[in-house]
């Protein structure tokens, strides 16, 4: 078994970003980015499911609850008005499926422009982005630009916005809406001008934007010029990985490949060493120096598992470690509204105060599961804002002995050096200390035992940081 144990780790050896980078075949390089930023950290809002009311107003009371976690961005789901198309013929399956009769898929867009009615008026929106500033918190707004309800308002005004056969038909997408059409220039001003319309009428400090690949790379670069000049310090996030997105448009790149390995591992489908293996991967795929969002749980992942979430699955010490995973991993981390109560809720993005009625349940941070996740979230974004390491240094992955559960790696900059290790199994495991280097501050402990024999020793789902 021992030697077993030592062939599986040779399917990852040393592997550095810095000797990587060095030795990728890319030679295009992101656009550099703040320090603020490098050091933030992402919380994602979805309205309807996010309180009871599902309203701007009712989330704008709790930004300071959110702000207490220490925070950086808030990153809103789309709040312009949704298409309440009730002919099925052009709704998603998912939509379908939900079984919640809700026409209003927030990713169906009817008006771009305008806030749609279930979560306030213009007014709200001001007043939720002016409470978040002054709380210290950012604001991103989802732009939804590959397709639109089948109603919507510019398809009446502007019949050449969408995608159409050579009969005139409207051709829809890959989840039956209305394909864009970016070869039309007025289009293309059409949605730049909605790009600066939030940024300079409500403040806005920039976008994520869904499906990023889907729209024409072009097109994200110029809108990204545009609201640059209206402000300076204007974050844009892809949903998507595409290469060289980085290099003229964006901050901050998703990977849903790492959000799968992430599942997969902590589901045994897979060994721990799956992530250093796709970590490298994606350092040759994308340019030098891009960021990475390092998450798990989001509105899709939530709706998807429904009744089957990862907090179910792993139980609270499982997500709690896949959590110090990403605030430890190089990129950005992002948490899910609820993930820092440790909320189970059965949730559901078709879902409102009207259909499904499905929300987070708040009466968890009272329990001591919330209040420890709580106490944890606090403490992860406390120490990534801390540590240089952590948020500016390289990664090395460290082979170890015990490669199916074991994960260790080390942060390392000019100014500090940090090891980490976590057991990603639902068993005690152990492993041969790879460091050899004595703790000179311990960061974080849970479960870790230091043996004689310079193993390491970690309960199930235990880690431990500490700085040597």
């Amino acid at each position: 078994m021992k030697i077993k144990r030592l062939l599986q780790s040779a399917l990852y050896l040393i592997v550095s970003s810095s000797a990587l980078w060095a030795d990728s075949s890319n030679q295009k390089v992101a656009r550099p980015t703040s320090e603020d930023f490098s050091k933030s950290v992402i919380y994602q809002i979805h309205l309807p499911i996010f309180t009871q009311g599902g309203t701007l107003e009712s989330a704008r009371k709790m930004l300071p609850h959110i702000a207490s976690l220490g925070v950086d961005i808030v990153y809103l789901c789309p709040v312009v008005e949704a298409d309440d198309d009730m002919d099925m013929r052009f709704w998603s399956k998912r939509q379908k499926a939900s079984k919640t009769g809700n026409p209003k898929n927030p990713y169906r867009i009817k008006d771009y422009f305008k806030i749609d009615p279930q979560y306030g008026q213009d007014a709200d929106l001001k007043n939720f982005v002016d409470e978040a500033h002054k709380l210290g918190l950012k604001v991103l707004l989802d732009l939804v630009y590959y397709h639109c309800g089948p109603t919507a308002t510019m398809i009446k005004e502007h019949p050449d916005f969408v995608v159409r056969d050579e009969n005139g038909n409207v051709k829809n997408g890959r989840w039956n809406f209305p394909e864009i059409n970016f070869k039309s220039k007025e289009l293309r001003e059409y949605l730049w001008k909605n790009m600066e319309y939030f940024v300079r009428n409500f403040n806005v400090d920039g976008y994520r934007t869904d499906v990023e690949p889907s729209v024409p790379a072009d097109f994200w670069a110029e809108g990204y010029r545009r609201i640059k000049a209206i402000n300076p310090d204007v974050i844009m996030v892809a949903e998507g990985e595409r290469a060289d997105a980085q290099v003229d448009a964006y901050d901050l790149n998703y990977s849903f490949k790492w959000q799968k390995a992430i599942a997969d591992v902590f589901d045994a489908k897979k060994p721990a060493s799956e992530l250093p293996n796709l970590w490298e991967k994606q350092l040759r795929h994308f340019v030098k120096g891009a960021r990475i969002m390092r998450a798990l749980d989001n509105h899709d992942t939530a709706s998807d598992s429904f009744d089957a979430r990862y907090e179910k699955r792993w139980g609270n010490e499982g997500f709690d470690a896949v959590l110090v995973l990403n605030f430890t991993m190089d990129g950005i981390p992002m948490i899910y509204n609820g993930n820092e109560i440790s909320d189970t809720s059965n949730l559901c993005m078709f879902s409102n105060r009207f259909y499904g009625k499905y929300a987070v349940d708040w009466s968890n941070a009272l329990t001591d599961s919330g209040k420890k996740r709580m106490s944890l979230i606090r403490t992860l974004c406390a120490m990534r804002h801390g540590n240089p390491a952590l948020y500016s240094g390289d990664t090395n992955w460290l082979a170890t002995d015990n490669p199916e559960k074991i994960l260790a790696y080390t942060r390392n900059s000019e100014k500090q050096n940090i090891f980490v290790a976590i057991n990603v199994s639902n068993k005690e495991a152990s492993f041969k200390n790879p460091l050899a280097k004595p703790v000179s501050k311990e960061i974080l402990n849970r479960g870790a035992t230091f043996l004689n024999n310079g193993e390491i020793s970690l309960i199930p789902y235990g880690y431990v940081v500490f700085q040597y």
